[in-house]
C-alpha cells in the first residue's frame, strides 16, 4: 500500500456503473488516484495485484457480496490494514458486524466523501488504525 507522489489510491468495488462513476469523480476531486470494479471477484483481483491505500466496497454485490470482500481483504496480508469503507442502503445497525473503518450510507454527497478522504489522510498522519466512524448525509 502506500501510492507513489503522496496520491491516495482509491479502489471503489460498486455494481452499480452510475454510483461508481459518481464515485469516481469525487474522489479524483480530491487528489486521489481511483480503479473501479463491478464485481467482488474483480474487486479482489484487483486488491491483491496492487493494494489500495482505502477500497470502498458496495455490500450488495452480485456474485461473491461485500460482506465476503471484506472479510477476504482482512484475512490477506497485502490488504489487512486497508482502509475499509462499506457502503450501503441498508441500516448502519445492519453493518456493525462488518469489519471496516468508516461507513458511507446511501444516498452521499461529495462531502460526505470528502469527509472518509480526510479521516484516512488525518488516521496516516497520526499513524492509527481503523477509525471506526459513520460517514452520512443530514
Amino acid at each position: 500500500m502506500g501510492s507513489p507522489h503522496g496520491l491516495v489510491h482509491v479502489l471503489v468495488i460498486e455494481d452499480d456503473r452510475d454510483v461508481g462513476a459518481l464515485l469516481e469523480r469525487h474522489l479524483n476531486g480530491l487528489g486521489c488516484r481511483v480503479t473501479v470494479a463491478d464485481t467482488g471477484e474483480e474487486g479482489l483481483e484487483r486488491a491483491f495485484a496492487e493494494p489500495p491505500d482505502m477500497a470502498i466496497i458496495d455490500v450488495l454485490l452480485p456474485g461473491i457480496d461485500g460482506r465476503e470482500v471484506i472479510r477476504r481483504l482482512r484475512a490477506d496480508e497485502r490488504t489487512k490494514r486497508c482502509h475499509l469503507v462499506v457502503t450501503s442502503v441498508l441500516s448502519p445497525e445492519d453493518l456493525v458486524e462488518l469489519a471496516t473503518d468508516e461507513l458511507l450510507a446511501k444516498p452521499f454527497r461529495q462531502p460526505a466523501v470528502a469527509r472518509l478522504v480526510d479521516s484516512y489522510r488525518s488516521s496516516v498522519s497520526r499513524g492509527s488504525g481503523s477509525q471506526e466512524s459513520v460517514s452520512q448525509e443530514e
